[in-house]
């Protein structure tokens, strides 16, 4: 993906009343602004330091006064000039420096900057790499203090550094198998030799160790979706309220309060959670001392139930320990989809006389709890911990998409390919292995390299930049 170097402006700061608003401008000769917005005090503009003064109007009246702030490039955050105007926050004030900037830049192409487009521009200015790139958006929108944490390590290149040792260890392991091949004649039993198979067997150590921490930084990034499903009146409403700690959602006696979904995102251990509650499941007359079955509206919301059901990553199925398993639990249990962890959550052991308890038989969890007096509920955020993965290792794990995960798979496959193909040359089953070996060892590099954007496609960049906010 080529630079574009045309002039670029946006307001930087979110939208809506505050103390402060800041406009941010990047691009090449932007003194023609500074000197129409700033006046003669533009001399002032040392860079990076800031300078007090009024913004100006075409004829020379004040639009504001506030900070600027001049980089010269490259020593920037996108590599280029960058002036940043910060103002009062009012939204009005903000668009009137914003239009009078464009009308002042119009002579040099100055231009609305896309979503974001000045982090794309530190990218392809070598300022960032898009791992690092990708970790500003991430830190914008941690939900926890823990993916903050995350966020700002992998900004600060923690991740990079290790998928960049990475890369290294399997170049210098390709240059060897690329000088064999080159040299035939030779006759240098490489594998031996140069112990090939030990060094690969490091690097696919070390790599499963970078797969463990980024999946946990997956999980700290992008949460859970939790749904609560069950019948009507089993208490889902109430445990969504003790799992938030806050009366989020009605609770009553009534069948069929819910409904529509009930989300809240909570936390545990530094995990967003987003937990679902829907409407309870029922057919007509098939459920309690209700037997008027659902009205329209609640099959509505029957319906959506099953939608939310089909995108979860954990299902809590609940049951009335009180009453007892029926025949319309078991319908539900077997309409639930293979694939996702489901819960069986056994409310109301405050009137059945359960203990607080977790089992597991054979395929299946159960969890004995009581939504109303938050028994057992500890027992149920360990579980949830547990099926998503989640393992405490007391240090802030690297902040990863899934594209990251997706490319370290990738390169633990090709790996993986490359152990099996030299076990094959050790027992002279293939001529052609230790050519192969090579081309497995390339995939894994690209795989690896895809990461910090060397082998990144243009089109996969514009999709990441594009969902970044405006004026970042």
């Amino acid at each position: 993906m080529q630079a574009d170097t045309t002039p670029i402006i946006a307001i930087a700061t979110a939208p809506g009343r505050g103390g402060i608003g800041v406009v941010r401008l990047s691009g090449p000769a932007l003194w023609p602004v500074i000197e129409a917005v700033c006046g003669r005090q533009q001399d002032k503009l040392i860079p990076r330091h800031a300078s007090y003064l009024p913004f100006l109007r075409a004829d020379g009246s004040e639009i504001d006064q506030g900070l600027a702030l001049f980089f010269k490039g490259p020593h920037s955050y996108t590599g280029e000039d960058v002036l940043e105007l910060q103002g009062h926050g009012g939204p009005v004030v903000l668009q009137m420096l914003l239009e009078r900037c464009l009308e002042a830049g119009a002579g040099i192409g100055l231009r609305l900057a896309a979503p974001g487009e000045f982090t794309q521009r530190a990218f392809l200015n070598d300022k960032l790499d898009l791992a690092q790139a990708e970790a500003v958006a991430d830190l914008i929108d941690a939900s926890t203090a823990a993916a903050a944490r995350s966020a700002s390590a992998s900004l600060s290149g923690a991740f990079s550094k290790v998928v960049h040792a990475l890369v290294e260890q399997v170049t210098s392991l390709r240059m060897l198998v690329e000088a064999t091949l080159d040299f035939p004649e030779e006759e240098i039993d490489f594998l031996e030799q140069s112990d090939a198979r030990g060094q690969l067997a490091s690097i696919r150590a070390t790599l499963e160790q970078v797969f463990t921490q980024a999946a946990q930084g997956a999980l700290l990034r992008n949460g859970l979706n939790v749904v609560l499903a069950g019948q009507p009146n089993v208490g889902k409403s109430s445990l969504l309220n003790a799992l938030a700690g806050a009366e989020v959602a009605i609770v009553t006696a009534i069948a069929g309060t819910t409904r529509d979904k009930v989300s809240e995102t909570i936390q545990i251990e530094g995990i967003p959670l987003n937990i679902i509650d829907t409407a309870g499941i029922r057919d007509n007359g098939d459920n309690g001392d209700d037997d008027s079955g659902p009205d329209e509206v609640e099959r509505i919301g029957i319906a959506r139930t099953w939608l939310e059901v089909a995108k979860a990553d954990v299902i809590l199925h609940l049951l009335d320990a009180d009453r007892g398993p029926t025949q319309a639990d078991e319908d539900i249990a077997g309409r639930l989809p293979s694939g996702i962890p489901v819960i069986r959550v056994w409310n109301k052991i405050d009137r059945s006389g359960h203990q607080p308890a977790l089992d597991r038989v054979e395929d299946a969890t159960h969890i004995y709890l009581s939504a109303l007096d938050h028994a057992g509920i500890d027992l149920l955020r360990s579980e949830l911990l547990r099926v998503a993965g989640w393992q405490q290792t007391g240090e802030s794990p690297y902040l990863a998409r899934e594209r990251h995960l997706v490319a370290l798979r990738a390169a633990r496959d090709s790996l993986q390919n490359a152990a099996t193909l030299s076990s094959d040359d050790e027992q002279g089953s293939s001529d052609r292995a230790l050519d192969l070996f090579a081309e497995e060892l390339r995939l894994a590099q690209e795989s690896l390299s895809s990461i910090t954007g060397r082998f990144t496609p243009d089109d996969l960049l514009g999709v990441i930049f594009s969902r970044f906010c405006i004026g970042k």
